[in-house]
């Protein structure tokens, strides 16, 4: 048995290797910054390249006078969803990557969303959208696809829309052999030097690509986009093999035992093994994810139904709710408003109140995503009076975006039929006390913050190591170490009193901008 396991985690704004071992601590890990590159407003790229060069030059500094690479048992993949690239069969790109923050085809989405097979498709979900609230109908396989396909829209987050952006504007994308992939796939691609053209079920359930309740590309949303069926990759199980490191790279040949996305390797970190577990990575966003088991389910409240992951061939879904601003509501706090100097001053002033004084903040700066889809939502402070006090706005803010996990938790319960019991907290703004205090107090259910806040290189690492039997299960299950937990402390009258006041401030926020 080798010692260690090395995690690659490549996301919006960075790369980073990690070494782990057997007692899941992390011996060594580097990291390097990626360019964003914006051509145009709205326009959002990377250079293919210089990912993959400084993922290479992060592998290397990792293990540099650390370890050697022929002591990595295997090494496992994390990366940020939906952007993605095309290459042509000696490897060079035909244009940059284009981002999951990208909103160039905006336009081309409206557009597919009244094709004629999509309407159609999209009106027998309607039909049978009323029978969402059976229980049955919404959990089988056929009925979560239809109550899913009523409410379907093309984003231009998805790596549907930019593929077809650029084979269609791209003039070396038209009329040659090329190959399609998100970031997993370009990173695999390359370091088994061209050998592997796949991705995992995880990252192509986000591609937009991809039939989640079938299992399959979806032939339909490839011929509605005029996208080649050949240029996609072969999909593997989460913990499938992904061929070897070429040895050029780092002098030994170490197995790609690992492939998947961002959100669900962090769900898998937690351990949020079965249906019901519940995590919440608090960063600039937030990202609620729960695992729903080995079946999908529909969501009228159109939270996103992904495939958390396959593994020994059994496939896990999770529903997804996001919110675009928490932590950067603090950040706001410090940057536009100059009221806390660090954003980790907000924890000590929002104690200083027992309450806000009547204050709401609805965090809604880009609109209000799960569960109210509003785009036209505009960010609101009320119930202002004289008695208003700086760490009252501060504190109205952080109970803000626990009223908002508060919405998607809710929804998730009643589209699952599940009942949540407790959550597992990550993420950088998971270091704050009350936000988490708050959020058990809310929710009326234990929250417990990990050790390792940046779980989502970790989640990829202990799935590669389980396929290569480096660790058990069990083992991973007594690994996880939780730094605090947080146990509810508010009454149901008081709790129920303040979750009433939310839903009117939520009012007064929304349709804002609307004409």
């Amino acid at each position: 048995m080798k010692k260690y396991i090395m995690a690659i985690d490549e996301g919006t704004t960075g790369i980073r290797a990690m070494i782990f071992n057997k007692d899941g601590e992390i011996i060594s890990q580097a990291y390097e910054k990626i360019s964003q590159i914006f051509p145009r407003p709205g326009w959002c790229e990377q250079d293919g390249e210089e990912v993959l060069k400084k993922c290479v030059f992060v592998m290397k500094k990792a293990i540099e006078n650390k370890i050697k690479a022929s002591e990595i048992e295997a090494i496992g993949i994390t990366n940020q969803r939906s952007t993605n690239l095309l290459w042509n069969e000696r490897g060079k790109p035909v244009y940059n990557a284009i981002t999951w923050q990208d909103t160039r085809t905006a336009e081309i989405c409206k557009k597919m969303d009244k094709n004629g097979k999509i309407m159609a498709v999209r009106g027998i979900g309607k039909f049978v959208k009323p029978l969402s609230k059976v229980s049955g109908v919404r959990k089988s396989v056929m009925g979560a696809k239809l109550i899913t396909a009523s409410s379907m829209s093309f984003t231009p987050a998805s790596a549907l829309a930019h593929t077809y952006w650029i084979l269609n504007n791209v003039e070396k994308a038209k009329g040659k052999k090329i190959l399609h992939g998100t970031m997993d796939t370009w990173l695999v691609w390359n370091l088994t030097n061209g050998k592997v053209h796949a991705t995992d079920y995880s990252n192509a359930s986000a591609s937009g690509m991809f039939d989640s309740f079938s299992l399959k590309w979806s032939e339909l949303f490839l011929e509605i986009f005029y996208i080649p069926y050949d240029i996609r990759p072969e999909v593997k199980e989460t913990s499938d093999y992904f061929g070897v490191l070429d040895k050029k790279i780092l002098g030994a040949e170490v197995p790609i035992r690992c492939v998947i996305a961002d959100q669900q390797s962090a769900l898998f970190a937690e351990c949020c093994f079965g249906a019901g577990d519940v995590k919440c990575t608090h960063g600039t966003g937030s990202f609620i994810d729960m695992n729903i088991g080995s079946k999908p389910s529909a969501s009228p409240h159109k939270l996103l139904p992904f495939i958390a992951w396959k593994i020994d061939g059994k496939i896990n879904y999770m529903l997804e709710g996001m919110m675009n601003t928490s932590g950067a509501a603090v950040q706001w706090l410090k940057d536009n408003l100059g009221i806390i100097e660090n954003v980790e001053d907000s924890e000590e002033m929002a104690k200083k109140v027992e309450n806000t004084e009547g204050v709401y903040f609805v965090p809604a700066f880009t609109g209000l995503s799960s569960p109210y889809w509003d785009p036209h939502a505009c960010g609101v402070a009320i119930g202002l009076s004289r008695k208003t006090r700086k760490e009252h706005i501060v504190r109205a803010v952080l109970e803000g975006i626990v009223y908002r996990c508060k919405d998607i938790l809710l929804a998730m319960e009643e589209d699952s039929g599940l009942k949540i019991s407790s959550i597992k907290a990550d993420g950088g703004a998971s270091k704050n006390d009350f936000l988490l205090q708050f959020m058990a107090d809310m929710l009326n259910v234990k929250v417990e913050r990990a050790k390792i806040l940046d779980v989502t290189a970790l989640g990829s690492a202990y799935i590669a190591g389980l396929a290569s039997d480096y660790w058990e299960k069990e083992e991973i299950k007594e690994i996880r170490k939780v730094e605090k937990t947080f146990e509810p402390e508010m009454d149901d009258e008081k709790r129920n009193a303040l979750y009433e006041g939310w839903k009117k401030a939520v009012e007064r926020a929304t349709k804002w901008h609307s004409s």
